[in-house]
């Protein structure tokens, strides 16, 4: 028996990056693998008539192509930090019906899925828990859910697509508290500048009732806008579009390329990379500030 999905409710928004998710894999296969998706989606009652009928159109496509290089790109992100950090937790925040984790399980890892109550009910229908995998029922910003983390082994939190619904100041505690309580870990996210969350509001936010878009989470510059949040933490950013692929495909359109370098440059779309820093380096930090740093530095050993 298939899951039902009903039409306007919260359970549509986890359908809509599901669908699309299957259709970036068909349409760009040399860029993009999801067999997940394609196959959650067989167990779904749900009327997909109407996003057929669009998913042909030019802008539908590239929609599709930027989920996948969102997808990807996170995922280089987190095999890269379990290069050094092999039994890390791997914390999905917002998971939806996203099995990224799995994808990048080297065998090791533990890997967690947060979302809200009714999802992570869907979820378990769909998509439970695996080997050394734990979906959790929260809400990010309550962080009692952090006790629920073994980080013992270093932790890469990842969100996709997610904190275009957080306020700014949301944002913020979060990554604050996080840096707080997992150094040495790693959180990635996709962002975009103020431009591009007023145009995302108009369609995907529209069920939220925002009156002020403006104080929604939005980033042009992640270093220089980021940075100052913590002494905590150290801020980097790629183009999510053409910051780790240069998308040199034949299934890639000279047009498509021209709007993801427009996307990567004008709307600042890209992939934000917050590194926590570890205890040591912290207490360097904290010393420096209390000395002379010339002095300082040439007799500590921080690196």
């Amino acid at each position: 028996m298939k899951y039902h999905i009903e039409k306007n409710t919260v359970q549509e928004t986890l359908v809509i990056p599901l669908y699309a998710r299957k259709k970036a894999a068909k349409i760009f296969p040399n860029l993009y693998e999801d067999k997940t998706a394609a196959k959650i989606i067989d167990q779904i009652d749900y009327d997909f008539s109407a996003a057929e009928k669009t998913s042909g159109k030019t802008m539908y496509r590239f929609g599709f192509l930027e989920v996948a290089m969102r997808q990807n790109d996170l995922a280089i992100e987190i095999k890269d930090y379990l290069k050094d950090h092999p039994k890390a937790a791997v914390v999905n925040l917002g998971c939806g019906l996203d099995d990224l984790g799995r994808k990048c399980d080297n065998g090791e890892c533990k890997i967690y899925n947060l979302d809200f109550e009714s999802v992570i009910a869907v979820r378990n229908q769909l998509l439970p828990a695996g080997e050394r995998e734990e979906n959790i029922a929260c809400d990010l910003n309550d962080t009692s859910w952090f006790e629920k983390i073994d980080s013992s082994g270093g932790a890469v939190f990842f969100a996709s697509g997610v904190f275009y619904y957080f306020l700014k100041e949301q944002v913020k505690a979060l990554v604050c508290k996080m840096a707080e309580r997992f150094p040495g870990g790693k959180m990635i996210f996709d962002g975009a500048n103020k431009t591009a969350v007023k145009m995302i509001a108009k369609t995907w936010l529209k069920t939220a009732k925002i009156k002020d878009v403006s104080a929604y989470f939005a980033v042009s510059k992640a270093k220089k806008e980021l940075t100052p949040w913590s002494d905590n933490i150290t801020v980097s950013s790629r183009g999510y579009m053409l910051g780790y692929n240069d998308l040199k495909d034949k299934s890639v359109s000279g047009f498509f390329r021209f709007l993801a370098k427009s996307g990567d440059n004008l709307m600042k779309m890209q992939i934000v990379r917050i590194d926590f820093k570890e205890k040591l380096w912290r207490g360097c930090i904290s010393r420096l500030k209390k000395t002379d740093s010339t002095a300082f530095i040439g007799k500590t050993k921080c690196r």
